[in-house]
């Protein structure tokens, strides 16, 4: 550890002071990066969660370096790290095309809190590097990730009448290398043609003009289409 800062680890006011200011710088720095790109939680949330997660961190230590309680100093920051998965919950959302977003903002909110716990502890040097590498992470190895190939995904919608048609739709997909991420199953008691239709999401290197046109020949489907 840098021992310039050994006068800023104390739990006095220009010790707090000095916590309270980095956590803020940043978690404006990771917020500002996310408000970049219109992530559901910008640069305030990120701030609020920063600075809520040192003035736990210094609480603890207060509590038990000042006052001298009985008391376990990381309780706290315990709680704080559990209590930020419910923050992170409220930025993922599922469009209607059945995909999942606000993953890397939920993460991006977790690391933020234990970056504020680290500096509210005192270790600005973690809490430093953790941000530069929040920042690394979140802007250039998401260029990178867009450079990784990956199997394209479809949602296919089938109607059917017989039960036993999706067993032979996945069997299909299976034999075809082509996995299902997501099924859905609904009954159509109103339509005369078909009593079921199931949304399937599936992932694979077949283009999707060639799997409708093989689903379609399943005996009992009725119609099936891409969304």
């Amino acid at each position: 550890m840098l021992s310039v800062l050994n006068g800023l680890r104390n739990v006095d006011l220009l010790g707090c002071v000095m916590r309270i200011i980095v956590a803020c710088f940043c978690g404006t720095l990771i917020g500002l990066e996310r408000s970049a790109k219109n992530r559901p939680a910008g640069f305030r949330t990120h701030i609020l969660v920063c600075l809520g997660a040192a003035m736990a961190a210094m609480t603890g230590l207060y509590i038990y370096l000042v006052m001298e309680l009985p008391t376990d100093i990381a309780r706290i920051s315990a709680q704080v790290i559990s209590g930020l998965g419910f923050i992170g919950a409220g930025t993922i959302i599922i469009t209607k095309k059945r995909t999942i977003k606000g993953l890397t903002t939920a993460a991006g909110l977790w690391t933020t809190g234990i970056i504020g716990l680290a500096i509210g502890s005192g270790y600005y040097e973690l809490g430093i590097i953790g941000t530069a590498m929040v920042l690394l992470t979140e802007t250039y190895l998401a260029k990178l990730g867009r450079l990784i190939q990956q199997s394209p995904e479809y949602i296919i919608e089938v109607h059917y009448n017989e039960k036993d048609t999706l067993d032979e739709v996945m069997r299909h997909c299976k034999d075809n290398r082509m996995s299902i991420v997501n099924l859905q199953i609904e009954s159509l008691e109103n339509d005369p043609d078909a009593n079921y239709v199931s949304v399937i999401k599936v992932r694979g290197n077949m283009k999707s003009s060639e799997l409708l046109r093989r689903l379609g020949g399943i005996a009992g489907i009725v119609t099936v289409e891409t969304q």
